[in-house]
């Protein structure tokens, strides 16, 4: 059996299309909005920590077993969750920029007819 060949009949093997190689326009994933949300998550990052400091005393406890200081025990550690797992990895995720460039991408596709 004779193998087929996928070129035209007609057209020398050699004499294929040479491609013309563009620059490649790299641009940074994360934009200003990324930036200033992953700030302001670092910030709350840092107010939780503060928060947890002011527990640090002598005597954390009374005798009873409670804890003297409510902002160490209990607002402290939701605003570090919130800080770690809410708005640096929403900054991270390119919430703000992709919503701005689907937009702008859905009307170049109109506009141009695909």
């Amino acid at each position: 059996m004779a193998k087929l060949e996928s070129r035209r009949p007609g057209r020398p093997m050699s004499a294929k299309k040479k491609e013309t190689n563009k620059p490649v326009k790299w641009e940074f994933p994360l934009e200003k909005k990324d930036f200033i949300w992953l700030f302001i998550g670092i910030g709350i990052v840092l107010l939780g920590y503060a928060l947890l400091a002011t527990g640090i005393s002598d005597e954390p406890a009374i005798e009873g077993g409670k804890w003297m200081n409510t902002l160490a025990i209990d607002v402290a550690p939701i605003v570090l969750i919130i800080g770690y797992l809410v708005v640096i990895p929403m900054s991270l995720m390119k919430f703000f920029s992709r919503r701005k460039r689907d937009n702008t991408k859905a009307l170049t596709e109109v506009t141009d007819g695909k």
